[in-house]
């Protein structure tokens, strides 16, 4: 993953440097539409030149970006620079093709691996836990038995905050000692779970409207 974003930012950079039309074409420069058409052909320039046909032969193309294409070609530009670094743009086209299908092979590894981990069941099934959070939590958290109460966990993935009362004084602070891995996973995760559940959806507006932080996006023990 790490690798594929660093190419695609250069991918994208180079591409807004030699050919802003084509570059701005498609909000996502990952898609697979997108990615075959860099690479169809020998050189950058042969895009400009593609009739509608050879366009729909393309995998991934149908007729609404086919449509896209040929509105680009009527003021097709390429600066001088697509001489070398066309063939750059279309090397890290090729390269992310090549990370996305070894990045689904992978997943479809760890999801073979989840349905032997009962931890793994039991994530999976809240809506938006996909296969590689899942996973992620699963290895970072290794046993529940490791867990005195669910608030425990919940410091250990960074999911809850620390007590700092003092006197008259009431407040929480934010932990220092947390597992970075497992919280990044837990954030994905809960951030796609409230766009996919209407009441988590509802919880986080509550809290937003009574004025409190929703950074931490949402702990189940705390009062909604």
């Amino acid at each position: 993953m790490d690798e594929k974003v660093v190419v695609l930012n250069r991918m994208q950079a180079d591409l807004q440097a030699v050919s802003p039309g084509l570059a701005d074409m498609v909000e996502y420069k990952d898609g697979v539409a997108f990615l075959n058409l860099l690479t169809c052909r020998p050189n950058l320039q042969d895009l400009s030149r593609l009739d509608k046909k050879e366009l729909l032969s393309i995998r991934g193309i149908g007729e609404a970006f086919a449509g896209r294409v040929i509105k680009w070609q009527k003021k097709a530009y390429f600066s001088r620079e697509v001489a070398y670094v066309g063939p750059m743009i279309m090397e890290d086209a090729r390269r992310i093709i090549e990370i996305k299908k070894s990045i689904n092979e992978l997943e479809e590894k760890i999801e073979d691996i989840l349905k032997s981990s009962r931890l793994a069941e039991t994530i999976g099934s809240i809506p938006g836990f996909g296969a590689v959070c899942t996973a992620e939590l699963v290895a970072e958290i290794g046993t529940m038995e490791r867990f005195s109460s669910e608030r425990s966990l919940a410091l250990y993935l960074g999911m809850a905050s620390l007590d700092k009362s003092s006197g008259k004084c009431q407040g929480t602070r934010t932990p220092t000692q947390i597992n970075k891995r497992g919280k990044a996973a837990m954030m994905t995760a809960v951030a796609h779970n409230i766009r996919k559940v209407e009441e988590s959806k509802n919880t986080i507006k509550r809290k937003e409207v009574r004025g409190k932080a929703t950074t931490r996006l949402f702990v189940p023990w705390e009062d909604t």
